[in-house]
């Protein structure tokens, strides 16, 4: 098989501010591997290093030391997204190839991803908003807009800026009816976080993602709250042993920190094992990225709002996944269903 690896930044409309970093544009690499009949599979490298702590230089360089096992024609893409999982260490190069891998297989079979993964996928996948504002005014009207869309779940970065003012003017704007999520980043200590979520509850929380950093932090906010509010695991999901430690209510997975679809559909089966729900969100990933993202959750069946509406935050790209009152269709052609020039 040919590898083949394009280098693409894709600007934001607005920047994107969070309590880790802000930022202007996302920077990643399309996948592209092709068998000797000339079938593409695409893979998407883009680690997002103030938040996952991996630069792209060092996936890319653990992608193109696969080139002698992806060499092997003779080997079915099953074969050769193990041996690339055992050749990379960095998640993020093994979700490039297994997700590339993946896109190949369906498109050899004729057969959208997802119904590769799953004889009962959901065909849309319900996905939540993302209001990107501080200012309570903007993240109001913003929040205003996604609920007349008909989104049933907004999602809003806390830890930075007024809070309370902020999330008091969404649920303002969005009325009683749609969810509200927040996202801290592990901005606040354990004693911080309980306190932020005690005097954030009246507006009605549906969860609060990585409220503090760490899993044992995260469990113990969990039992100071003792269900006012429930908490996800995000960035400390990928901490070793987090899955099993039963410290969160949901943990939310992401197909480039879990090592590509092959390790979402690893750990949302470990997870619901231990009775955590379970969703997919993007790192502010391209359509590649988005596409893996909704298959697996599709084929996971996933029912809690997912967080894989991100492409409209770019300035130049074109969404083949707009969603409509708030759900995703899946694709019905062979693969992810995107293109090679999305």
């Amino acid at each position: 098989m040919r590898l083949a690896l394009e280098p693409r930044r894709l600007p934001f409309r607005t920047p994107i501010v969070t309590a880790y970093a802000t930022y202007e544009d996302r920077e990643l690499d399309l996948v592209q591997v092709t068998d000797r009949d000339g079938v593409t599979g695409l893979g998407e490298a883009a680690p997002l290093e103030p938040f996952d702590g991996v630069s792209l230089d060092s996936v890319r360089a653990e992608i193109e030391g696969c080139r002698s096992i992806l060499a092997a024609d003779d080997a079915s893409p099953a074969e050769l997204r193990a041996a690339c999982r055992r050749a990379c260490s960095l998640p993020h190069a093994v979700a490039a190839l297994d997700v590339a891998l993946w896109d190949l297989e369906a498109r050899r079979a004729g057969r959208p991803l997802a119904a590769r993964l799953s004889p009962e996928p959901r065909e849309e996948v319900t996905v939540n908003a993302f209001v990107d504002a501080a200012e309570p005014g903007e993240a109001s009207r913003a929040a205003g807009e996604a609920a007349r869309a008909g989104f049933r779940c907004v999602k809003v970065k806390v830890g930075v800026g007024d809070d309370s003012g902020r999330l008091a003017a969404v649920r303002e704007a969005v009325g009683p009816r749609v969810a509200i999520r927040i996202d801290a980043n592990g901005a606040w200590s354990p004693d911080e976080a309980v306190a932020a979520l005690r005097a954030l509850a009246p507006a009605r929380i549906e969860l609060c993602e990585e409220p503090t950093p760490g899993v044992a932090g995260i469990r113990a906010v969990r039992a100071a709250l003792a269900g006012a509010v429930a908490v996800a695991l995000d960035e400390s999901a990928r901490e070793p042993g987090a899955l099993t430690a039963g410290g969160a209510d949901a943990v939310c997975l992401r197909v480039g920190a879990c090592g590509g679809i092959t390790g979402v559909l690893r750990d949302a089966a470990l997870a619901r094992s231990l009775g955590a729900d379970v969703y997919v969100a993007s790192t502010f990933d391209g359509p590649v990225g988005v596409a893996a993202g909704l298959h697996v959750a599709a084929a996971l069946r996933v029912a809690r709002p997912c967080g894989l509406a991100t492409l409209p935050l770019f300035a130049d790209v074109d969404d083949p996944f707009p969603p409509q009152d708030g759900v995703i269709r899946l694709p019905t052609t062979p693969g992810l269903g995107v293109a090679s020039d999305a």
